[in-house]
């Protein structure tokens, strides 16, 4: 697994769905690069997100990424003054051209903002009602079942590792970490295996002091470690405004030898017996408004 990277696309709006799925199957149909997929399938309700402006650090970051510019300002307003249009529906064949092109394609959300924002407190009815309404969507359109998730924003809780375990995912990605871990939650070990996110993300440091657009693809190949690192991208950023800067990262990760493989492909080649039960905890990292969940070795 030397040199290795996976490239995981989150895709949470309408604008990202329907301007930068297609940039960046583009973009990797160019390089021949195969990506994993996660979809918000139901209602952009973006607007929704305001309510996070009391949390530490969530203004700062609207304005380091350029919000309006990064999301679209009708995006910004979707749920609010808007209505939330549905975001997969609201043209099937740009899911349908991912999967068709190769890449791996799974679950994130059923709305987003909800899951996000509302997990802690959501009924769990409710959490399994939004879930079950994007993995019938995807068979829906796909004819066949996924076989992973990725949460929104890294969230999770027991119930919703538990959910996720009915399902029979071939893994799952909800988590920041080091490396591929079984995961356990208050106390309960839950049987689908986690690969979790170990570099940051774009939103997360653009802009910070010291990274710009002339030095943060530098910044994250001094991050790359030998074995599997995992990179989340979400197509309404460097599928948009950044996509330069993400052919650029591509250039040099394919010049250094890098083997870019999706998930599915990196969690084939582990040796099972070898993973360790990590502790999932909430917690804060560096750039990103509230908490997410972070496998116990990350936060040594």
């Amino acid at each position: 697994m030397n040199k290795t990277l996976s490239i995981k696309v989150d895709v949470d709006t309408l604008k990202g769905y329907t301007e930068g799925v297609p940039n960046l199957l583009d973009l990797f149909k160019k390089y021949r690069i195969r990506a994993s997929f996660f979809f918000s399938f139901g209602p952009d309700n973006s607007g929704k997100a305001i309510r996070r402006i009391f949390r530490p650090g969530f203004l700062k970051k609207m304005l380091r990424t350029n919000a309006p510019g990064t999301y679209g300002l009708s995006t910004l307003f979707y749920g609010t003054l808007l209505p939330a249009p549905l975001i997969v529906p609201s043209n099937p064949k740009v899911f349908l051209r991912a999967i068709e092109e190769g890449h791996e394609c799974g679950i994130h959300a059923w709305d987003h903002v909800a899951w996000q924002d509302e997990l802690d407190s959501m009924p769990e009815r409710t959490m399994r009602e939004h879930f079950k309404k994007a993995y019938n969507m995807f068979c829906d359109l796909a004819s066949f079942s996924p076989k992973a998730c990725a949460a929104p924003a890294w969230k999770v809780t027991a119930k919703s590792l538990s959910m996720q375990d009915e399902y029979n995912f071939t893994y799952c990605s909800d988590t920041r970490g080091t490396s591929p871990f079984i995961p356990m939650m208050e106390g309960k070990v839950f049987k689908t295996l986690q690969i979790p996110t170990t570099l940051p993300t774009m939103d997360e440091i653009y802009n910070t002091p010291g990274i710009n657009d002339r030095t943060i693809n530098d910044y994250i190949m001094k991050l790359l470690r030998p074995g599997l690192n995992v990179h989340t991208i979400h197509a309404e950023m460097e599928g948009r405004s950044k996509i330069g800067l993400l052919e650029d990262l591509l250039k040099k990760l394919l010049k250094e030898g890098f083997n870019i493989i999706t998930l599915e492909e990196a969690m084939k080649g582990l040796d099972l017996s070898k993973l360790r039960t990590c502790e999932i905890k909430s917690a804060t990292i560096l750039g990103r408004a509230g908490t997410v969940a972070l496998q116990d070795t990350y936060l040594t």
